[in-house]
């Protein structure tokens, strides 16, 4: 509810803006933004579902789940200019770090056996001879 009252909030104020120019304008303003926010909040929730899918394959192939976390983390941590998540199709990353821990949280069963500290990981190596090739 809270993220529907904030797009309410920025969508009355392009609007008054718009008004300023012509209802014209800010009927396309008002009818383009309400469809962005819509549709990227489709997007945001399907984005949260991928990295909770995520975490559970990471965990049934023996990789540690908390990886994903980590890598939210340093995202958040190397971008502090981040866009407001209401206006993003992808959710925050301080969001997806808080929606993996509880998932952890909730499925014990699949996820304690992990360690969530850094120090514990493995570092991924490529070898150097390892070929590069990129998909089309």
């Amino acid at each position: 509810m809270h993220k529907i009252e904030e797009s309410r909030k920025i969508l009355a104020r392009q609007v008054g803006t718009a008004l300023l120019l012509g209802p014209t304008l800010a009927h396309a303003i008002a009818i383009s933004l309400i469809g962005d926010l819509h549709s990227q909040a489709y997007s945001r929730d399907a984005e949260a579902a991928a990295d909770v899918t995520g975490s559970e394959i990471c965990a049934e192939a023996g990789s540690n789940p908390w990886g994903l976390v980590w890598l939210f983390q340093d995202f958040q941590n190397a971008d502090p200019n981040q866009i407001p998540e209401f206006l993003s199709d992808h959710p925050a990353n301080e969001s997806r770090v808080k929606t993996l821990e509880e998932h952890f949280r909730k499925n014990p069963s699949i996820f304690s056996h992990f360690n969530p500290d850094r120090a514990s990981a493995n570092p991924f190596s490529v070898p150097e001879d390892a070929p590069i090739s990129f998909l089309r």
